[in-house]
């Protein structure tokens, strides 16, 4: 026969006589796999392996220590009542048999069973026994069921990320139902209300200004069954809540269970995302705007800077037109004027305006940010001072001319001539937006200067050079157009546009800036940010003039021009001051004279030359003959090339060709040539 699982197996226990054995024997006469066992410590080892029910003889309970026993039994689960048979001499009524309760009290779950007894009566018992054990087994199994959905709703409740609360309703003060109270809360239950410690608390305790709405919804969804979603402000703590809330079933346990979250700060999104749609036409009609205005910029940009390409390449162009001019008005001035004064007169109006013709060619090189700039230290305001008489002669004596120049002013980096050249445009314009006369202020002064306040000028200290006139002042259309090349408000032949746009090219060039500020009425002010020097300013040192340059030995001169028109005027100049001129009209014409051997004390070439330009001319005439000196006249970029080669820019005078040449041989320094990038 099989044995049946340990579980259900009859453990035995009758330490006297054959009682063991033949109860076993009928057990498994029975079907009941049984154990007889032969103490009452083995019983309880027997236990821990299982059992379905027990079958003892009373007096195994009375002369045995039940202490193991009794903590066994103690120890249950709480789904099992362990069945026990107790076989007496005198039944189980309390009438026979007193001990009846003791043993009760001791076991629990007890069939008595009187000897002798029939083996019927044993097997029926047993049978009844272990029906009685396998119902606990079944009340074990859904016991874990339940433990184990327990845990994952716990473990749920614990770990969800809104929050949750089962809530339960009682009588308030305005009647049933008026109240309620938190029976569950999970962690995340403060993170999305705001509140914490809310188990056991009601409503009316927490949220007393608005337990009232709150009360009348809940209470809603408890009378009526229906699960409500809803949003609603908690004013407590100013949160935004989405809910859910439906019933607890049944519906006599007065509860509701409540899911929610903070959506606080999706709201404030939305919010914001539809002030933003409804801003975004006007936002994108500035955006077009703040776009067309860049464009124009770019645009004005783009015109500036090819201007300044075309005006470098006609300034080049027109320097040489004017050399072999002005060189021939001069040499005919020193001829003539002497022997016939109206012949000079005409010479001088001539040479008055080649000069006027050079200061225009200067100004589009300023425009263009072309022209050649000595800069070095300068007291702007001595430099100031020292102009006085010279504007003031310049704008007539209907207007008054003051100038204010604070004390210790550190030195600017400037080319005094372009700083001067450029004061007196704006003292002239100043002067003809007054014509009833007015005051002229020329004002130097430190300034600080801070990010982003001014356009394209670096934070830091600058010398400001103002020009404030009291005059008629300007339109905002006429200022904002004010710098712009060629632009001019006055009568036709009475200005080039150019003056204010020379000033600006300057500032820029000199790492500074320009400003003006007007109103109709209210006269203009014109600021020149200058950038302060490194050292101090040294004496003012003018240039020496032509006539200043005394007479050399007579030289013989190689002069190279591919212009005959500026060759032969230069070599009539040269020739005039009495040095003996060799022509060449190219760099290869210049190198084969050399090689057939003549003999020259210098070499004079121009520079921009096709095929072979004056630097890589004096490179290879220094290879045959190396202490050669060498000038080199450029009209290109008002005479600044860097070629390390001492220079004389067109248009120039014959005063000015002697004195380039006596500088020439009283150099006392040595430059070594560039190689030329091919």
């Amino acid at each position: 026969m099989r044995p049946t699982a340990a579980s259900e197996r009859a453990l035995v226990l009758a330490p006297r006589g054959r009682d063991a054995a033949m109860a076993a024997a009928m057990l498994v006469e029975a079907g009941i796999y049984g154990t007889a066992c032969e103490s009452l410590i083995d019983l309880v080892i027997e236990l821990e392996r299982g059992v379905g029910f027990v079958v003892l003889t009373e007096e195994s309970v009375d002369t045995a220590d039940i202490r193991p026993l009794k903590t066994w039994l103690d120890s249950q689960a709480e789904w099992s009542d362990l069945p026990f048979i107790l076989l007496t001499h005198r039944g189980g009524g309390l009438e026979r048999n007193p001990a009846a309760a003791r043993h009760l009290k001791k076991l629990g779950n007890v069939a008595f069973l009187e000897r002798p007894f029939h083996p019927t009566t044993l097997v029926s018992l047993s049978q009844s026994a272990l029906r009685a054990r396998r119902r606990q087994y079944e009340a074990r199994g859904r016991l874990e069921a339940l433990h184990e959905s327990e845990a994952r709703f716990r473990l749920l409740f614990e770990t969800l990320d809104e929050g949750f609360c089962v809530i339960r309703f009682h009588d308030g003060p305005d009647g049933p139902l008026g109240d309620y109270v938190h029976v569950q809360a999970n962690p995340a239950y403060e993170r999305h209300a705001g509140i914490a410690n809310v188990v056991g608390q009601s409503v009316r305790t927490m949220v007393p200004d608005e337990a009232e709405g709150w009360v009348e919804l809940y209470r809603q969804v408890l009378l009526t069954g229906r699960p409500m979603r809803f949003e609603r402000e908690l004013a407590a703590t100013g949160r935004q809540l989405e809910l859910s809330a439906f019933r607890v079933e049944p519906a006599t346990r007065l509860e509701v269970a409540v899911v929610f979250q903070d959506i606080t700060a999706r709201r404030r999104a939305e919010r914001a995302l539809i002030e933003l749609n409804e801003s975004l036409e006007s936002r994108v009609s500035e955006a077009l705007k703040e776009r067309e205005a860049v464009l124009a910029k770019l645009h004005e940009a783009q015109k500036l800077e090819t201007l300044g390409q075309l005006t470098g390449g006609v300034a080049h162009d027109f320097n040489n037109l004017l050399t072999p001019i002005t060189g021939a008005l001069d040499l005919l001035d020193r001829r003539y004027s002497a022997q016939d004064p109206r012949t000079s007169r005409s010479i001088q109006n001539a040479l008055r305006s080649a000069d006027r013709a050079k200061t225009l060619v200067q100004r589009l090189l300023g425009f263009a940010r072309r022209q050649s700039l000595e800069t070095k230290a300068v007291d702007v305001g001595d430099l100031i001072s020292d102009m006085r008489d010279l504007v003031a002669s310049s704008v007539g004596p209907i207007v008054e001319v003051k100038v204010a120049a604070t004390a210790d002013l550190p030195p600017a980096l400037v080319d005094p001539n372009q700083l001067e050249l450029a004061i007196l445009n704006l003292a002239v314009n100043a002067r003809d937006a007054m014509p009833e006369g007015g005051v002229l202020t020329l004002a130097v002064e430190r300034t600080l200067v801070g990010p982003r306040s001014i356009q394209q000028l670096e934070p830091g200290a600058y010398v400001r050079v103002s020009v404030i006139d009291t005059g008629i002042g300007m339109s905002e259309e006429t200022l904002s157009r004010a710098v712009e090349p060629f632009y001019s408000t006055k009568d036709v032949g009475k200005g080039t546009g150019l003056g204010l746009s020379m000033v600006h090219g300057l500032a820029a060039q000199l790492g500074g800036a320009f400003t003006l500020s007007s109103a109709l009425g209210k006269g203009t002010r014109a600021d020149l940010f200058l950038p302060v020097a490194a050292g101090d300013a040294p004496s003012m040192r003018r240039e020496p003039t032509a006539s200043a340059a005394s007479a050399l030995s007579p030289l013989s001169l190689l002069l190279v021009d591919d212009e005959d028109l500026v060759r032969i005027g230069t070599a009539e100049m040269l020739r005039e001051l009495g040095h003996k001129v060799i022509e060449a009209s190219s760099g290869g014409d210049a190198l084969a004279k050399l090689n057939e051997g003549a003999e020259i004390d210098a070499l004079v070439t121009d520079y921009m030359m096709p095929v072979m330009d004056g630097a890589e001319l004096a490179r290879r005439a220094r290879t045959l003959r190396p202490q050669l000196p060498v000038l080199v006249i450029t009209g290109y970029v008002g005479g600044s090339l860097e070629i390390g080669l001492p220079q004389l820019a067109k248009p120039f005078r014959q005063g000015h060709l002697a004195a380039a040449l006596r500088q020439l041989f009283h150099a006392t320094n040595v430059v070594s040539l560039p190689r030329r990038r091919r």
